[in-house]
């Protein structure tokens, strides 16, 4: 069962739980990143976004940079906006290229209908194609407070599928949640996860630093 932490009344315990976080950049935030290097702990894990409005050679260039100043990158995968098997090759090979394969983020994506043959993450990773490339780790997402689209049993058993089919290759697993705004939803989430057998690391995702007006913004969407 999670352990049930009040910030309030247990500073040490608050502190410990966000040890080894990590970061999430896009393609263009690169400058950015260098300018904030020397305040982020070395081997932070950054994850890197692939939006519609980025192309390969950004992803792969903004991959390389968190590797070179010290960090783990963890490029995603959207798996709806891949247009071909060749295009998946190409983007994991380049990964490899630049020495930032070993951990990798998979996800549906935003698109209702898939650009090409990946209809979602379970698809990508069941492609049998991460291993070729050097992944090690794969994170898949989890919702703590659920999916506007999608129904929570739906939910649940991909979460069991995705975990099932990494531990049948041999690949680790981590699961990185999307933005949360109250702690009982998550903790009992957490709960749930572990019940049902899952003990994949969960990383719990909260919004950076933001005025109200950007949370809000944030919690609608």
């Amino acid at each position: 069962m999670a352990t049930r932490i009040r910030p309030a009344t247990n500073r040490a315990a608050s502190l410990e739980l966000i040890q080894d976080f990590s970061l999430e950049m896009t393609g263009k935030d690169i400058t950015a990143l260098a300018e904030a290097k020397d305040q982020i702990p070395p081997r932070t894990r950054i994850n890197i976004t692939f939006l519609g409005n980025e192309d390969l050679e950004m992803r792969v260039a903004a991959a390389r940079t968190v590797r070179d100043l010290g960090f783990v990158p963890v490029p995603h995968i959207s798996a709806r906006r891949l247009k071909s098997r060749e295009q998946l090759e190409e983007f994991l090979g380049r990964l490899q290229e630049v020495g930032a394969s070993e951990h990798v983020l998979v996800v549906g994506g935003d698109p209702a209908t898939p650009e090409g043959p990946y209809e979602d993450s379970l698809a990508i990773i069941r492609s049998g194609m991460l291993q070729q490339f050097g992944v090690r780790e794969v994170g898949i997402g989890g919702y703590p407070e659920g999916h506007p689209d999608i129904p929570q049993e739906t939910l649940w058993r991909a979460l069991e599928d995705k975990t099932a089919a990494l531990a049948e290759q041999d690949l680790g697993a981590s699961i990185l949640t999307q933005f949360a705004f109250d702690t009982d939803p998550v903790a009992d989430w957490i709960d749930a996860v572990r019940a049902r057998g899952i003990n994949a690391p969960i990383r719990v995702g909260t919004p950076g630093p933001a005025g109200i007006k950007r949370l809000l913004g944030f919690a609608r969407r």
